[in-house]
């Protein structure tokens, strides 16, 4: 018997109310809350350890080790899992940090230090607070997982050396230790892809989230064309891919190819609540005023670093600028203003002289 729809907007608005706020570092989060999704992501960065993992009894623990200064530029996600050595098995974390700010963090070997010591500390905690002998205390390993979404090259070792200016005599001296490391945006497609994982595919529309109309329509079908072919024990994975596309289009492209490329979707995936889920988060964007917050947010930024950057920059240039509704447009100027060292690094067309 098929559901209420009124059901489903109700479930989609409650889904839409907590994801649209903070898209970029909620998204992938909400996506990686799906064993078969870290199980992608894995296969991607480290597929001959992912080999060794349960996931099956991955279980995700409820806590995060971000400051709430740091929530809206970064996310993280901790589960703990059986890992195979030989015929043994041990319990091992997965810690992943959901890094998407378009500028590289030069401090992010120590932050991750810093948060696998937090980590390590609770259960350290938690022995004591269950007196547990010292003899029996067995801390878990870590695999540790940088996923960055950024647009601009890291070029930045993840290492705590990375904001050290120390001699190469003293750096056996400091804590060292391997990180895996994606970044969506410079990741060759056929490695995203390769590992027949929904997750990889929607990845590569991420990586396409600010081409033209006709590229992102060419990833999306490449992407549902994919996900058409799941099994029908894979349907909730399917649909929450669907999710992540309709909220991706609406969040990341211009809007007026919102209804264009919603409709795409809902031909292609023949998904019937589609509409239902365009809907909704329209309505969820209208009340809490997201789409029009958002693009003053981004122009205030962008306005502030090109009148940083160049004190002379004239009122003509910054009128234009608050014009400029399109979230990918002001992103792609940001982008290029922060590394520009003239006007001519600065793509102006249309904008005005």
């Amino acid at each position: 018997m098929p559901q209420d729809p009124t059901f489903r907007e109700q479930e989609f608005r409650e889904l839409y109310e907590y994801l649209l706020p903070h898209f970029q570092d909620r998204s992938i989060k909400w996506l990686l809350q799906d064993k078969e999704n870290v199980r992608g992501l894995i296969e991607i960065v480290a597929g001959e350890v992912g080999e060794r993992i349960d996931f099956n009894q991955l279980e995700l623990q409820n806590r995060s080790f971000i400051s709430d200064k740091l929530r809206e530029q970064t996310s993280d996600l901790l589960f703990s899992v059986p890992f195979k050595i030989g015929s043994e098995t041990e319990e091992l974390f997965i810690y992943i940090l959901i890094e998407h700010q378009s500028t590289v963090d030069v401090s992010m070997g120590f932050r991750l230090l810093f948060y696998m010591m937090h980590i390590w500390d609770t259960q350290r905690q938690e022995w004591m607070k269950n007196n547990v002998p010292k003899s029996e205390w067995q801390l878990r390993p870590i695999l540790p997982i940088v996923f960055y979404s950024g647009d601009r090259r890291w070029q930045v070792p993840l290492s705590v050396t990375a904001i050290m200016d120390i001699p190469a005599i003293l750096e056996r001296f400091v804590p060292s230790f391997d990180t895996l490391f994606l970044s969506v945006k410079e990741t060759e497609t056929e490695t995203l892809t390769a590992t027949d994982y929904p997750f990889g595919w929607l990845l590569k529309v991420l990586q396409n989230e600010k081409a033209d109309k006709q590229t992102i329509i060419d990833t999306l079908t490449e992407a549902i064309t994919y996900l058409n072919t799941l099994d029908p024990e894979q349907a909730e994975q399917r649909k929450r891919a669907i999710h992540y596309l309709v909220l991706l289009i609406v969040n990341r492209r211009p809007s007026e190819e919102h209804s264009e490329l919603v409709d795409f979707v809902h031909q292609q995936t023949n998904e019937m609540e589609v509409e239902i889920m365009a809907k909704t988060m329209a309505d969820v964007m209208k009340e809490q005023g997201i789409a029009e917050g958002e693009t003053r947010a981004k122009q205030a930024d962008v306005i502030k670093l090109l009148t940083h950057q160049f004190p002379d920059v004239s009122d003509t240039i910054v009128n234009a600028i608050r014009g400029i509704q399109e979230i990918s447009r002001l992103d792609t100027l940001f982008d290029q203003i922060l590394s520009a060292t003239s006007f001519d690094d600065i793509d102006l067309k249309g904008i005005g002289g």
